[in-house]
């Protein structure tokens, strides 16, 4: 009984909340918009959209849950998707800054093209999806016409190439994008692959074809037949008393370390994306505990009239807003993030251009010598 009692109050309370916007009529289970309401059963939503988030009507509807969670999804998608083409575009400019042109044209577009092509585009549906008004009158009168499941036209594409179900339809020529993005998704594997090592080997043999006249020493001796003050050697031996010879050239290692770059971009492509879903589960978990310390914890002691119950409930929910959602909920959140920033976002640019530079942490303590 106690429970029916506080639900009834949340659900009075939201009540109180939509009244300007919705009505709730006997003749069906749907409120209808104030300024829609001439047929009631027909449930049809007020006019005018709500001006920013979410109605609060949501809070009572009966497939609330589930349309916070596809929303969610989605949106964990899209934030998803775009730090990580942020991160591609980080490489762009560390290119740029080490100049390298090989990563600009053989790392980074292929990249951006086949993080486009895939995930990209399902962002495109997504807002696609999000901007159609399915409770349209042309809507209505296709049968045709209703919300995709985006699950489905992804697959789709690559099980059935150039086949798209009316059902699945959100724009006209969706068939003939889809098979242009997968061919260029797949062109761009070999493009990520083969260029870079086999130019970075050209040019490796391309220099040690020549060598360079450097001035030789006076200490140096001349070997018969030398008829200048100079000497031939190849660069990097000998140039100078402070130069170091080049590093190494070995194409297997470079091969492989391309080799294994590509399969972890294109794997993780796939494996990161479905990593930033953490964020819906987050999300979720924080406004199912917010509901239910809201039900629990104030309006369970309103509905009891009990003026004690009041004071020790209302001081119960500030304590567990500020220990559990606000404290902990805010530590999980954070390590979430950091997890998603040092994991999906940073490997795409980090450790290209070498090993990077050692940190050195700011110290105030004087070193021994002064």
């Amino acid at each position: 009984m106690r429970q029916s009692r506080d639900a009834h109050m949340s659900t009075e309370f939201w009540f109180a909340v939509t009244r300007h916007r919705w009505k709730f009529t006997d003749e069906s289970d749907m409120a209808c918009g104030i300024d829609n309401c001439e047929d009631p059963g027909a449930a049809n939503p007020p006019l005018k959209p709500y001006p920013f988030g979410f109605d609060p009507i949501w809070k009572i509807s009966k497939n609330s849950l589930a349309m916070f969670n596809s929303y969610k999804m989605k949106l964990s998608i899209v934030l998803g998707v775009t730090h990580m083409i942020v991160g591609i575009f980080n490489s762009f400019w560390n290119a740029v800054h080490f100049q390298e042109n090989l990563d600009i044209f053989f790392v980074f577009i292929p990249q951006i093209l086949f993080m486009c092509s895939i995930f990209g585009y399902l962002v495109l549906l997504i807002v696609v999806k999000w901007m159609t008004d399915w409770n349209s009158v042309e809507c209505q009168n296709d049968p045709n016409c209703q919300p995709p499941d985006l699950k489905a036209i992804l697959i789709g594409m690559f099980m059935s190439p150039g086949h798209v179900p009316p059902e699945n339809t959100l724009f006209r020529g969706q068939a003939v994008v889809q098979v242009i993005l997968l061919l260029l998704a797949l062109v761009c594997i070999p493009w990520m692959l083969l260029p870079r090592p086999l130019l970075l080997r050209r040019r490796h043999y391309h220099k040690i074809r020549y060598e360079s006249l450097v001035p030789s020493s006076s200490t140096e001796e001349h070997q018969p037949g030398d008829t200048d003050d100079t000497v031939f050697v190849k660069k990097g031996e000998g140039a100078g008393d402070g130069d170091k010879p080049e590093k190494e050239f070995n194409f297997q290692d470079i091969f492989v370390g391309q080799l294994i770059h590509t399969i972890e971009f294109v794997l993780g492509a796939v494996s990161n994306t479905a990593s930033y879903l953490r964020l819906w589960a987050l999300s979720l978990a924080h406004s199912e505990l917010s509901d239910v310390f809201l039900e629990k914890l104030i309006f369970f002691p309103l509905s009891s009239g009990n003026i004690v119950i009041v004071l020790v409930g209302f001081l119960v929910w500030i304590a567990a807003t500020l220990g559990v959602l606000m404290g902990m909920e805010s530590l999980s959140a954070f390590l979430h993030a950091l997890r998603l920033h040092w994991v999906e976002f940073q490997n795409k640019f980090y450790n290209i251009h070498g090993t990077g530079r050692k940190f050195i942490p700011l110290t105030l303590k004087r070193s021994e010598e002064e």
